[in-house]
């Protein structure tokens, strides 16, 4: 029996580790040993961050750069608000690199960052943390099933 490999009808299961241009991390599945799922063709990652997965197989690990379009987007000029600072107590504080979960009219929460905050006005920024920003994803696939086997 080969061993699956990933295709565009794979199920996935890896790590990830996302390092900034500068070289620090911003995020990794190791930290909680909390491994990803994915289907493959899902629409969850753009179609240049499958290209990079293509033809991996349960133990390989690979390192590639995205360019932001291929990451989270740049960022987007319409998911900038401005809050009225009298929306903010003592257990929600406006400072500078705050992020705040507001509740959404349908009751799931939205993260945003406090990015500026002028008189009575706050600038919140809903935008990805790293959209804009090129970065290096580090993988390492732990399982790969192949989908249309599987259903036959």
């Amino acid at each position: 029996m080969s061993q699956a490999v990933i295709g565009e009808k794979s199920e996935v299961i890896f790590h990830f580790s996302i390092k900034l241009s500068d070289g620090s991390a911003a995020d990794s599945t190791k930290v909680h040993n909390k491994p990803a799922k994915l289907t493959m063709g899902d629409g969850s990652l753009t179609a240049n961050f499958e290209k990079c997965l293509f033809g991996l197989a349960s133990g390989d690990s690979k390192s590639f750069e995205l360019e932001p379009e291929d990451a989270f987007g740049q960022p987007n000029p319409d998911n900038i608000y401005y809050v009225e600072r009298s929306k903010f107590g003592p257990e929600t504080p406006a400072k500078i690199g705050s992020i705040i979960a507001f509740t959404q009219p349908d009751g799931t929460e939205l993260p945003g960052v406090v990015r500026e905050v002028q008189g009575e006005s706050v600038t919140i920024d809903f935008n990805h943390p790293l959209a804009g920003q090129r970065l290096t994803f580090e993988v390492d696939i732990l399982e790969v099933t192949d989908i249309a086997k599987v259903s036959n």
